[in-house]
């Protein structure tokens, strides 16, 4: 009976997201075995502090906090765009490069304006970049961290329609002739950094099915 009770507790985990095509994508991945929530389902700010200095503080960070404040079962994330040639900024600031407001547009053209510059005083600089997510679940009081990595490359120019945030001047190597908002929502989450962190959470917690 107590095995029995511990598996419907774990048929729900708080997610610590405010974004549904976000919890639209880990529901999906998980499975049917699980049911997500928000943390404004149970009571908690969507917008959880974030004061780390890397992906890993910034992800353990927002599950703490839902865990010491409901004692539940949940998981969070924290994703960073590194460029190479900018010594891997905006790394753990990717959502506020070009200031406190998180306006993506002046983000992606901050990012542009200083590989320009790079490019000015080193012909021939690195345009190699990559997407690095780091999902942290704690399951039972135990914490577990999950990473995913998407590389490629910063365009010179924005292009397509699709997406958010950064998609507009990333081309992953899987797609060398288009950025992620070039292609399909479908497209994306089979080759998308937070798709293969979650995908790894997902093959962790099949174990206690």
């Amino acid at each position: 009976m107590r095995l029995w009770w511990r598996f419907i507790d774990m048929r729900q985990i708080v997610f610590a997201t405010g974004n549904m095509g976000k919890l639209r994508e880990a529901s999906e991945i998980l499975g049917e075995g699980f049911s997500l929530v928000t943390p404004a389902e149970i009571g908690l700010p969507e917008d959880i502090p974030e004061t780390g200095k890397t992906l890993e503080e910034n992800s353990l960070q927002k599950a703490r906090y839902i865990f010491e404040h409901k004692g539940c079962d949940c998981f969070s994330d924290d994703t960073g765009l590194e460029v190479e040639a900018l010594g891997g900024a905006p790394g753990v600031y990717t959502a506020r490069f070009a200031g406190p407001e998180k306006d993506f547009n002046k983000n992606m053209g901050k990012v542009l304006e200083e590989l320009a510059h790079q490019e000015s005083r080193i012909p021939g600089v690195s345009r190699r970049a990559r997407f690095r997510c780091v999902v942290t679940l704690i399951m039972d009081g135990k914490v577990r961290q999950f990473e995913g990595i998407l590389n490629g490359a910063i365009a010179r120019s924005k292009s397509g329609h699709g997406g958010f945030g950064y998609d507009p001047i990333f081309i992953p190597d899987e797609y060398p002739d288009r950025t992620l908002a070039d292609i399909t929502e479908e497209q994306k989450n089979a080759i998308s950094h937070r798709g293969k962190a979650l995908r790894a959470m997902a093959g962790y917690l099949a174990t206690f099915r």
